[in-house]
C-alpha cells in the first residue's frame, strides 16, 4: 500500500527520520529495542554510561611500565612485542593484553644436596643460586614450571633442579679435598654448567651469583673426618715449622761454610808463604855451607844447643853433676825444691854415689836424642 493512500502510515519516506539529530535517533532506536518506551527523559542516563565507556576505552589503550619491569604484549593470545619502561600505547582489550614481569628482581634458590665425590666419599654440600629474568618472553612461554601450576614462583623449581644437577656433576668429578677446600673454583665451573642448562631449556633466566658456602661430612662419619682434617692441619704445621727452620739454618750454614773456606784459604796462603820462606832460607844456608862448611856447621850446632838449653833447664855433665839453669818463665822441678829444703849438713855428710864410667856421655847422648 502506498504511503499516500487511505489507511496508510501517512509518513513521507523522503522525510528524514527522527528530529534530524543522528545521536538522538540512535538513542531512540536503542531505547525502542530495549523496550524502554519513547519518553525523552530516558536518554539522560545513557550519555554518562557512554562517557564512562569511552574513558575506559581510552585508559585501556595505554600501559605505564616501571623502570624495573617489562611488559609482554599478546595480540589475540599471540606474542606481539615487549614493552619498555614508560608510557606505552596498546590496543584495548580483548584485542591486546599485557603481562608485566619484574625483570630486575633477584630471586634466590638455596638447598643442601648429598654428593658422591670422585674418590668415593659422601659430602653434604650447600649451594646458593641468585638469578634474574633476561628474556621475559622465554620466561613466560619458553617453559612451564611444575611449581607454577600450584601457585609458586615461575622458574624457581627449574633453577633448583638445574643447580643440583650442576653441583653433582662438578663435585662428582673432583675429590673430597677439592669439595672441602676449593669450593671457590668449583663454584665458577658449576655456574657455567647451570647457565648452559638454563639456556638449553629456553628459560630466559640469567644466573648472577652461584656459591657453595658450606660443605661438611654426613653426621655418621663426621668424627672420623674431623680427625683426618686435624691430622692434615698438624702435617701442614710441621711442614711450615720445618721450612721456617730450614730458611733459618741454611743461611747460617752457608755463612759458616764461607767463613771456614776463607780461613782455609788464609791458612793455605800462610803455609805456602812460610814454606816458600823456609825454602829460601835453606837455600841461603846451603850456599853459605858450600862457602865455609866448618864455620856453618859450628854455628848450626851452637844455635841448636841454644834452642835446646832454652827449653830444657836440666843439664847432666860428664862427671854426674846435675845443673839447673831455669829459663825465664820455667818452673822449678819438684826434686830441686826438695834438695833446697834439705839441710846443708846432711847433704855434705852424705858421700857422693859412685858414678860408673861413661855414664855422663850416655846421659848427655840420651838427653840429645830426647830433645
Amino acid at each position: 500500500m502506498a504511503w499516500n493512500q487511505p489507511g496508510g502510515s501517512g509518513r513521507d519516506p523522503w522525510k528524514p527520520k527522527g528530529q534530524g539529530n543522528p545521536a538522538d535517533d540512535f538513542v531512540a532506536r536503542l531505547k525502542k529495542q530495549m523496550g524502554m518506551g519513547s519518553s525523552g527523559g530516558g536518554s539522560d542516563w545513557l550519555k554518562p554510561v557512554l562517557a564512562v565507556l569511552a574513558l575506559l576505552l581510552l585508559f585501556n589503550s595505554f600501559k605505564l611500565i616501571d623502570e624495573r619491569e617489562r611488559g609482554v604484549v599478546l595480540r589475540f593470545g599471540q606474542f606481539n612485542r615487549i614493552m619498555t619502561p614508560g608510557a606505552n600505547f596498546k590496543l584495548p582489550w580483548p584485542i591486546e593484553s599485557v603481562t608485566v614481569v619484574n625483570a630486575t628482581q633477584v630471586q634466590t634458590v638455596e638447598e643442601t644436596v648429598n654428593v658422591l665425590t670422585k674418590d668415593e666419599n659422601i659430602v653434604d654440600i650447600k649451594f646458593n643460586a641468585q638469578y634474574t629474568i633476561s628474556d621475559p618472553r622465554l620466561y613466560l612461554f619458553g617453559f612451564r614450571d611444575e611449581i607454577a601450576a600450584a601457585g609458586g614462583q615461575q622458574g624457581s623449581e627449574t633453577v633448583r633442579q638445574a643447580a643440583e644437577s650442576a653441583v653433582r656433576e662438578v663435585v662428582g668429578n673432583n675429590t673430597m679435598d677439592a669439595a672441602l677446600f676449593e669450593r671457590g673454583r668449583l663454584s665458577i665451573v658449576a655456574k657455567d654448567h647451570l647457565q648452559k642448562s638454563l639456556d638449553m631449556y629456553k628459560t630466559g633466566i640469567k644466573v648472577s651469583q652461584f656459591n657453595l658456602p658450606n660443605a661438611r661430612f654426613p653426621d655418621e662419619v663426621s668424627d672420623a673426618f674431623n680427625e683426618a682434617i686435624n691430622a692434615g692441619q698438624q702435617r701442614d704445621t710441621i711442614i711450615n715449622t720445618a721450612m721456617a727452620y730450614a730458611s733459618k739454618i741454611v743461611p747460617e750454614a752457608r755463612g759458616t761454610a764461607s767463613r771456614i773456606k776463607a780461613e782455609a784459604d788464609g791458612y793455605l796462603q800462610a803455609s805456602v808463604a812460610k814454606a816458600t820462606g823456609d825454602a829460601a832460607r835453606f837455600r841461603q844456608l846451603a850456599d853459605e855451607y858450600r862457602k865455609s862448611p866448618e864455620v856453618t856447621r859450628k854455628r848450626l850446632y851452637l844455635e841448636t844447643m841454644q834452642d835446646v838449653m832454652t827449653r830444657n833447664p836440666k843439664i847432666i855433665s860428664e862427671k854426674g853433676h846435675i845443673f839447673y839453669l831455669p829459663a825465664p818463665g820455667a818452673g822449678v822441678p819438684a826434686a830441686v825444691g826438695a834438695a833446697q829444703a834439705r839441710p846443708a849438713t846432711s847433704a855434705a855428710a852424705d858421700p857422693p854415689a859412685p858414678v860408673p864410667e861413661n855414664t855422663g856421655r850416655n846421659e848427655v847422648r840420651q838427653g840429645r836424642e830426647g830433645n
